[in-house]
């Protein structure tokens, strides 16, 4: 399967829901290919996030070189502009000795970044953002998901929903034009110097949510909680108001019970995997595949190269 004949360059992106084995088909992919792999995870950026973020194990960190993985700290918000101004950078300078790269991430936006670059969203006042933000503070972000849910579906589809910081935004961007932020979203796209090639990978239902919770007990018996406890002093960043951290943060806070809050990052990964499912199978043209059907996504490969 050698892309010696040809100049073109190809992204392999591999997307699916959390638990469902993406690090693992990354890693054969770019074995297969002799290449190296970036990740588009939003999480695995943040080098003081492992256990919760699930990142590759060291094992699978020395079977192929990784990129994005412990590259910022919490300390230093990383966007998905800032994402896709490095990628595009680092795929230049791979692209220079590689004909293919492997792209493996189940943050949606970010892959959409790398692939179709981002929308420039208009300018809010200073003022709409301190009122926005202050009342999120005060009430929490669920009257806002609910108004979502009306003004904008597409983005209460989405796996944003869930993250205040881009919740905040969505209504930031309504009250100021009283337009949808998805409405800017759809707007032209970038064409990219590469080819895309995208890798789907689902499973049934309950097998894929028998591995999230098996997952989550492994991530408590690993050390989860002491990994949380260190992060409490950074509990209002952006990337720690995610599934894994918020719900033991609530424990810590003693809102909640331990057993009720592994139960909630279950539930929440459940329900942030079914969100994943949904934005990718809307998304572009995704080819979709079993988890361990190797040859079967080889073979996928092959034909569209």
């Amino acid at each position: 399967m050698s892309l010696t004949s040809t100049k073109n360059k190809t992204i392999v992106v591999v997307v699916g829901p959390t638990a469902v084995g993406k690090t693992a088909m990354a890693i054969e992919l770019a074995k297969k290919f002799s290449t190296e792999i970036l990740s588009a995870d939003s999480r695995q950026f943040y080098r003081e996030m492992s256990i919760g973020t699930a990142k590759p194990s060291l094992e699978e960190l020395a079977q192929a070189k990784h990129h994005f993985i412990d590259s910022h700290s919490i300390t230093e918000p990383y966007s998905a502009g800032d994402f896709e101004r490095d990628a595009l950078v680092l795929l230049s300078n791979l692209f220079l000795t590689k004909d293919v790269a492997i792209v493996v991430g189940g943050s949606g936006l970010f892959i959409r970044a790398l692939c179709e670059g981002l929308d420039s969203l208009p300018n809010v006042s200073e003022e709409i953002r301190s009122r926005l933000n202050l009342k999120a503070e005060q009430e929490g972000i669920a009257s806002f998901q609910e108004l979502l849910k009306t003004i904008d579906p597409a983005f209460y589809e989405s796996q944003s929903i869930h993250n205040t910081q881009r919740v905040i935004r969505a209504m930031e961007i309504y009250e100021a034009t009283g337009n949808p932020i998805s409405y800017y979203q759809q707007k032209n796209t970038d064409k990219r110097p590469f080819n895309i090639i995208t890798i789907g990978l689902n499973t049934d239902r309950q097998l894929l949510y028998d591995r999230i919770n098996k997952r989550v007990d492994g991530m408590m018996a690993n050390g989860l909680l002491e990994e949380v406890k260190g992060l409490e002093n950074y509990k209002s960043y952006p990337a720690l108001q995610t599934v894994g951290y918020a719900e033991l943060f609530d424990y810590l806070d003693t809102k909640i019970s331990l057993l009720e809050a592994t139960d909630k990052i279950k539930q929440n990964s459940r329900k942030y995997a079914k969100r994943q499912i949904t934005w990718f199978k809307k998304y572009g043209e995704t080819e979709w595949f079993e988890p361990n059907d190797t040859e079967g996504i080889l073979d996928y490969i092959d034909q569209k190269l």
